[in-house]
């Protein structure tokens, strides 16, 4: 009998241990993303979650390696993104919550905001298809121009079916939009050229993206472990007040919580 609760005792006990030291590989691409997930895996390891961080340099390999089974989880990409990797490359991935926004928005020299803007305005979006349709979609938020029903993310300048201001669309390449604040009435600039441009988000845009936008950055993991014990843990580390309190003081609002 004694020997009997002995071994219950210590299948137990290795059980919890196990559970205790559960390691979970996460993919993420250097900087912001990276940093993030330092704060995470201290609050991960209070609910005995470790977290080994796998660093990239670029936006494929993350997906690769998560659905090569590599890694458990990735986090640095948006939805969008992450949708047109699953149907190029038929990823078995899936989304489990959002972690951070990198908000694009309009700047200008000459104006306060896109209301402002006069008949005929001069306005620069990219010229790539990800970023334009974006682009569009946030003029169309802030209600000076509408496009076509169902367009979504996805829009092009042939979408735009009421344009009240006339104004005039230009598409320029993305890293170019910063240099051409001093031509164009308003351009839209993704957050990283704007960093670089000295331009905060949330201080010198005069429209920006809410940070639960299409575009917010998410947590990911192979659809097959969706519903693992760990992930609700991985999870609740992310989106933590102490990343919350991290991302608001660190990133001077270049990026913003999305939860």
């Amino acid at each position: 009998m004694l020997t009997r609760l002995f071994l219950t005792a210590t299948l137990a006990f290795a059980t919890l241990a196990a559970h205790a030291q559960e390691t979970i590989k996460i993919a993420v691409t250097a900087g912001p993303h990276a940093q993030i997930a330092e704060v995470a895996k201290k609050v991960a390891a209070r609910d005995g979650l470790t977290l080994q961080i796998v660093e990239f340099n670029d936006y494929i390999q993350p997906n690769a390696a998560l659905d090569a089974g590599d890694v458990h989880a990735n986090s640095y990409q948006h939805l969008p993104y992450l949708q047109s990797q699953l149907q190029a490359r038929g990823y078995k991935i899936t989304p489990v919550g959002d972690t951070v926004t990198f908000p694009m928005g309009f700047y200008s020299k000459r104006h306060k905001s896109l209301a402002d803007l006069p008949k005929g305005a001069k306005v620069g979006i990219q010229n790539d298809p990800s970023n334009s349709g974006r682009a569009l979609a946030l003029l169309q938020k802030y209600g000076v121009i509408k496009l076509k029903p169902g367009a979504g993310i996805s829009a092009t300048v042939a979408d735009v079916v009421d344009n009240p201001k006339g104004l005039q669309i230009v598409q320029i390449e993305a890293a170019q939009l910063p240099r051409s604040l001093d031509d164009l009435d308003a351009s839209a600039i993704n957050t990283n050229y704007a960093v670089q441009a000295k331009l905060v988000p949330t201080r010198d845009a005069i429209a920006i993206e809410d940070a639960k936008s299409p575009y917010a950055n998410l947590l990911a993991v192979r659809t097959q472990d969706k519903d693992k014990p760990w992930v609700p843990k991985l999870v609740k580390a992310f989106q933590s007040p102490e990343v919350k309190a991290f991302v608001q003081s660190s990133f001077n609002g270049s990026l913003v919580p999305a939860f």
